[in-house]
C-alpha cells in the first residue's frame, strides 16, 4: 500500500525561528539488553541516481539499536546486498546467525522531488516475508520514511506499536551571563534530530504539554513578568493566551479528548487544581485545600486527576475524581519521603513518578508504583531525575537529569533494561514532553 507523506507549511516568521541557534541533541545508548535481537538492515539501492541527503537504512539501524533491543549486522560483514525478495537467500543470513532481514530500494522520479521507497522485511528462521510496501514522499521526507519503516519492523518483532515517528518538546536554558538567560521551547524528533524553536524569550518558559492530536502545545510563559498559560499551534506558530488570573498560572495538561486543560491556579488563595473547558472557557475548581496542590495529570479515562500535595506534611501523590467533593481525595503513595510528578501508564494501574525514598537520601529517581499491589520498581540510578514523560506506546520514559553538571534528557524503558541519553550541545535541557502518535 502506497502512502503519501505530507508536511504542513509553516509561516515565514515561524520558519525563521527554526533556523536560529538550537540545542542539538543526539542519542547516546547508555544501557541495552543482554541479548539483543540480531537483524540485518541492508543499504537501500538508489535506483533513481542523484544525491540523497539521508540514508534510510542507517536511520532504521539507528532507530532499532537506540531502543536497545536490536543489534544490527555491519554491511561489511554481509555475504550479499539484496534489494528485493528474489535476491534474498535465507541460508546466507542463517549462516550469519541473523533473525531478521530488511531490504529495500529507492526510485526518484526524473526531474522531480518525488521518491518511491520499496522495502521488504523477512523472518530468517521461519523463511517468510513479514511486511513490505511502497512509501511515497518528497526527498525532504527521507527521515520520516525511515522512521515509518522502523515502526513497522519494531511492531512486527515485538508486537508493540513503534514510536519512532513521534516527537518531543523540551525547554532549553542558555546562560549568557549572570543577568541574562535565554529560554527556548524546542521541538525535535524522538531522537533529538531536526530540532525547531517554537518560542524564544529572555523570560522563563515552563511546563510544555502536547495536545492529544499533536497539533498544538500548551506551556507557561513569563513574558509579561507573570506566569501565564498559552496554547500554540505548531504548524502556524499562532498562539493565544489561555489564562490571566492573579498570581500562579501553571502546569497545563490536556485532557485525553483534548477539550480541557487541567492547571494550577492560586487566584483564590493557595495553589489548587482547576480544569478549564477550551470551548466555553468555563473554569471548574477541582481541589480546595490550604496546602499546595500541584502537578496534575489525567487518568487514562479522563475522569480523574492525579496530583502532588503536601497536605500531610510531605509531598505525596493523590487522586481525585472530577465533580467529586474536594475532600474526597484518595492518597496513592505512602512509602516514600517525597513522591511527585505522577502519571499513569495506559493500563491505569502503574504510576510513573519521581521519588525520594528517605529524608536522608539526596536522590530523586524515576520509579513505577503498582497501586493495586503497592510494588515499586525504581528505574534510574542517577540522583536528580525529574519531569518524566511517557512514550505513547508506553515502552519508554524520558526525563530530565544532570550529567557533567549540565541538564540533559535521559530515557529508560519501563522494565529498566534499556537506557539512552540525549546530551545537548548548547544550554541546559529540561522538562521533556513526549508527543502522542502523530499522523
Amino acid at each position: 500500500m502506497a502512502r503519501l507523506f505530507t508536511q504542513l507549511a509553516l509561516l515565514s516568521s515561524f520558519i525563521a525561528l527554526s533556523f536560529a541557534a538550537r540545542a542539538e541533541l543526539s542519542i547516546q545508548i547508555t544501557q541495552g539488553v543482554d541479548n539483543p535481537i540480531p537483524i540485518s538492515v541492508v543499504p537501500f539501492t538508489n535506483e533513481g541516481g542523484g544525491f540523497l541527503s539521508e540514508d534510510i537504512a542507517q536511520i532504521v539501524t539507528n532507530d532499532l539499536e537506540q531502543v536497545g533491543e536490536f543489534k544490527a549486522l555491519s554491511p561489511a560483514n554481509m555475504l550479499s546486498l539484496p534489494s528485493q525478495e528474489r535476491e534474498v537467500f535465507y541460508r546466507d543470513w542463517g549462516i550469519l546467525a541473523q533473525d531478521y532481514l530488511l531490504v529495500g530500494k529507492i526510485d526518484r522520479e526524473l526531474g522531480s522531488q518525488l521518491i518511491h521507497v520499496q522495502y521488504e522485511f523477512f523472518d530468517i528462521n521461519r523463511e517468510m516475508k513479514l511486511a513490505g510496501e511502497v512509501l511515497t514522499g518528497s526527498v525532504t521526507q527521507l527521515r520520516d520514511i525511515g522512521h515509518e519503516i522502523s515502526n513497522v519492523v519494531f511492531e512486527a518483532v515485538t508486537g508493540t506499536q513503534g514510536a519512532f515517528t513521534t516527537q518531543i518538546l523540551y525547554i532549553v536554558a542558555d546562560y549568557i551571563n549572570p543577568e541574562l538567560t535565554n529560554f527556548r521551547l524546542e521541538k525535535a524528533d524522538y531522537d533529538g534530530q531536526r530540532a525547531q524553536i517554537l518560542l524564544e524569550s529572555q523570560e522563563p518558559i515552563m511546563s510544555p504539554s502536547w495536545s492529544p492530536t499533536g497539533q498544538d502545545v500548551a506551556y507557561v510563559s513569563f513574558e509579561t513578568d507573570l506566569p501565564r498559560i498559552y496554547i500554540q499551534n505548531i504548524a502556524t506558530g499562532q498562539r493565544r493566551q489561555v489564562t490571566n488570573y492573579p498570581n500562579i498560572n501553571s502546569s497545563p495538561v490536556w485532557s485525553p479528548d483534548g477539550s480541557k486543560l487541567a492547571m494550577v491556579l492560586s487566584k483564590d488563595g493557595s495553589p489548587d487544581l482547576y480544569v478549564q473547558d477550551l470551548n466555553t472557557n468555563q473554569l471548574q475548581r477541582v481541589t480546595d485545600h490550604p496546602s499546595i496542590d500541584t502537578e496534575p495529570s489525567w487518568t487514562p479515562d479522563g475522569r480523574s486527576l492525579v496530583f502532588m500535595s503536601d497536605r500531610t506534611g510531605q509531598p505525596q501523590i493523590y487522586q481525585i475524581e472530577l465533580g467529586a467533593s474536594s475532600f474526597n481525595v484518595e492518597r496513592l503513595t505512602y512509602d516514600c519521603y517525597n513522591c511527585a510528578k505522577a502519571k499513569f501508564l495506559p493500563d491505569g494501574v502503574n504510576l510513573v513518578h519521581v521519588r525520594r525514598e528517605t529524608r536522608q537520601s539526596p536522590q530523586y529517581q524515576i520509579a513505577i508504583l503498582n497501586i493495586e499491589t503497592q510494588r515499586v520498581i525504581t528505574l534510574t540510578d542517577t540522583s536528580l531525575d525529574e519531569s518524566p514523560s511517557l512514550a505513547p506506546n508506553g515502552s519508554m520514559i524520558m526525563y530530565a537529569t544532570k550529567f557533567n553538571g549540565k541538564g540533559v534528557l535521559d530515557a529508560v524503558s519501563i522494565d529498566g533494561r534499556v537506557k539512552f541519553r540525549l546530551p545537548s550541545t548548547q544550554g541546559d535541557v529540561r522538562e521533556p514532553s513526549w508527543s502522542p502518535f502523530l499522523n
